[in-house]
């Protein structure tokens, strides 16, 4: 019998396609034991996580209140005084004397400058004789014909001689007058703007005048708030929205609206005792409106915008009971929370009001927030509570 030997070419093959599935099967192994453990891994960890009891958040709260609202509307104005004027010399002339210094107080009809004068005041001087001599002609005139040695002729002359002297003697007077600069009311003098021996024309400006007992705020307001400014509304004005000392009411309100801005120029008059409210000063308005009662609030601290609205969470009892942290063992009822959604509207003084979602009685978290998500765990802590301003709106 013969036998018929294969050639070594096809055995390597054969090796090697074996050596192939092998590796191949191996291969699958390594990967699905990864695979698998890292699938039995994460499952792990999402039962560990999901069975793990989150420990109670503590948090401080508010509770919702029904409260008498000041409606306010808010706005930006400068202050002028009530009475202010640059003072100016009515005539030309060389500056002889400055009678005033800078921020003095000075008084109504008080001279503050004095133009030199000497020619007018020699003219005053001269008008002063001839008047003198022609009210001595007319006593004699008048004497003479009561007598009846004078001539009514005579009597007449001496008459308008006198009267053309005594109006002579007022012009001069009066043009003499015009050298002097005096106060029109009393008031806060400024820095002076001129020198003596300056020579002034009409119209140079001498120095300010400000009456700074009472103040002007001129302010606007959108067109949409019109009807709702009335003469004698009461006005807080201050520096800062925080601090408005000053009250005052409000006296004019243009009747025009301006076609450009749709805003409403109103004036509002301030009293300024101390005088710390200056003229050109920038200052910021409060108009308060007529109170509103039982409007529902809640500090701002508790309202939580996001991109589906906003909301607020509110305190929830739930029916269990969880071991007190006081260490007396004391069971205590559990506190969650519950995310509401609101309706928000006017704002002021650190609180904001609720126009739907919340009731007077509810109990919102007004701190910690940031790391609750509905139905979360809390605990009270009422000791420290964020700043609230007063009652007020926008």
């Amino acid at each position: 019998m013969a036998y018929i030997r294969q050639p070594e070419t096809e055995n390597g093959f054969h090796r090697m396609i074996k050596r192939f599935i092998i590796a191949f099967i191996l291969l699958v192994l390594i990967v699905g034991g990864l695979v698998g453990f890292n699938i039995f891994r994460d499952q792990a960890i999402q039962g560990f996580f999901a069975n793990m009891k989150r420990p109670p958040v503590t948090v401080s709260t508010s509770e919702v209140d029904a409260v008498e609202w000041q409606p306010t509307l808010r706005a930006i104005g400068t202050v002028n005084a009530a009475r202010g004027v640059d003072l100016t010399m009515e005539v030309s002339g060389v500056v002889k004397e400055i009678l005033f210094e800078a921020n003095q107080q000075v008084k109504l009809e008080e001279v503050l400058v004095r133009l030199d004068d000497e020619v007018q005041q020699a003219d005053l001087d001269a008008a002063k004789s001839q008047d003198e001599l022609n009210q001595l002609a007319l006593k004699r005139a008048k004497e003479l014909q009561s007598r009846g040695v004078g001539t009514q002729s005579t009597l007449d002359g001496a008459e308008a001689a006198a009267t053309a002297s005594s109006a002579q003697l007022a012009k001069l007077q009066a043009v003499l007058d015009q050298k002097l600069l005096t106060a029109p009311f009393n008031g806060t003098i400024g820095i002076p703007r001129i020198d003596i021996g300056q020579y002034i024309s009409p119209g140079t400006v001498v120095a300010t005048l400000q009456d700074l007992g009472t103040m002007r705020v001129n302010f606007t307001v959108p067109e949409q708030q019109f009807d709702v400014l009335k003469i004698g509304q009461p006005v807080r004005i201050g520096l800062t929205e925080d601090d408005l000392p000053f009250t005052g009411k409000i006296t004019g309100i243009d009747p025009k609206i301006d076609p450009a801005t749709r805003l409403v120029s109103v004036r509002a008059e301030i009293d300024n005792p101390d005088g710390k409210l200056n003229p050109g000063q920038f200052v910021r308005v409060r108009v308060e409106l007529p109170v509103e009662k039982d409007v529902i609030v809640i500090p701002q601290t508790a309202l939580v915008a996001s991109l589906y609205g906003d909301y607020a969470y509110r305190i929830k009892q739930s029916e269990g009971t969880a071991a007190g942290t006081d260490g007396s063992g004391e069971t205590k009822p559990q506190m969650t929370v519950e995310q509401v959604f609101v309706q928000v509207g006017r704002r002021s003084d650190g609180t904001v009001e609720i126009v739907e979602g919340l009731k007077p009685g509810d109990v919102v978290v007004d701190a910690g927030q940031n790391r609750l998500s509905n139905g979360a765990q809390v605990t009270i802590n009422n000791d420290i509570q964020p700043a609230v301003g007063g009652k007020g709106a926008k």
